[in-house]
């Protein structure tokens, strides 16, 4: 658990240290976001419409950003043969490296979040249900993004293959994390939607580590 808990902080100080990537993940969101306004007008009833889904794609695709260089850097510069080679089991590594990312992009995106809500016109009652549902689903996102990090890891154009391979994975908890909203903005009971959303994190928290530390194996042989 030491060793986890080291990895992960390792993690966090080099992030801080070049501090580039939750800057970018948070501005790419922030403009994602604030375009839509600009390019279907100013209508408050539509801006609220349609903000659950342009804030949860607009996070979406800001996670994807640094998904790339989860396992890349550490590859590129025999780090990850170190680690491999090391008494915590691959499984551990990736799932350490996974919280870091979420920790350095998806806390971020979930604390910036409350502000494009407002942009947006998103009533009050979602809000809750909006930071709420980013909390599930943000790490379910790394999650799954690392798995396909993994997978394209010294693959030739692996920086175009990982959103193509993995943004299918991401709709399931973009459904479940928009109805949600949508529920909670609507008078209806928000809790099945982030339940499944929940079922989803719970069902990816042991089996993308597993999946990603095979991806890790053929990428190392």
């Amino acid at each position: 658990m030491r060793a986890f808990l080291r990895l992960i902080g390792r993690d966090l100080r080099l992030a801080l240290r070049q501090g580039a990537d939750a800057a970018t993940a948070v501005l790419f969101f922030v403009l994602c976001v604030v375009l839509f306004p600009f390019g279907i007008g100013p209508e408050p009833n539509i801006l609220a419409r349609i903000a659950p889904g342009v804030i949860l794609v607009a996070a979406l695709l800001a996670s994807l950003l640094s998904l790339e260089r989860l396992f890349q850097t550490d590859h590129e510069d025999g780090s990850l043969d170190l680690l491999a080679l090391s008494p915590l089991p691959l499984e551990a590594v990736a799932l350490a490296k996974v919280a870091a990312h979420w920790l350095i992009t998806g806390v971020p995106l979930i604390l910036a979040s409350p502000v494009l809500a407002v942009l947006l016109n998103l009533p009050a009652d979602g809000y809750g249900t909006l930071l709420l549902a980013l909390v599930l689903a943000t790490p379910l996102l790394s999650l799954i993004g690392a798995v396909g990090a993994a997978l394209t890891l010294g693959a030739r154009r692996g920086g175009v293959l990982l959103p193509l391979l993995i943004l299918p994975l991401y709709i399931p908890a973009l459904i479940f994390a928009a109805a949600a909203i949508d529920a909670a903005v609507t008078g209806l009971e928000p809790r099945p939607h982030l339940l499944l959303l929940g079922g989803l994190l719970a069902g990816a928290l042991p089996l993308a580590p597993l999946a990603a530390a095979a991806g890790l194996r053929a990428a190392l042989d």
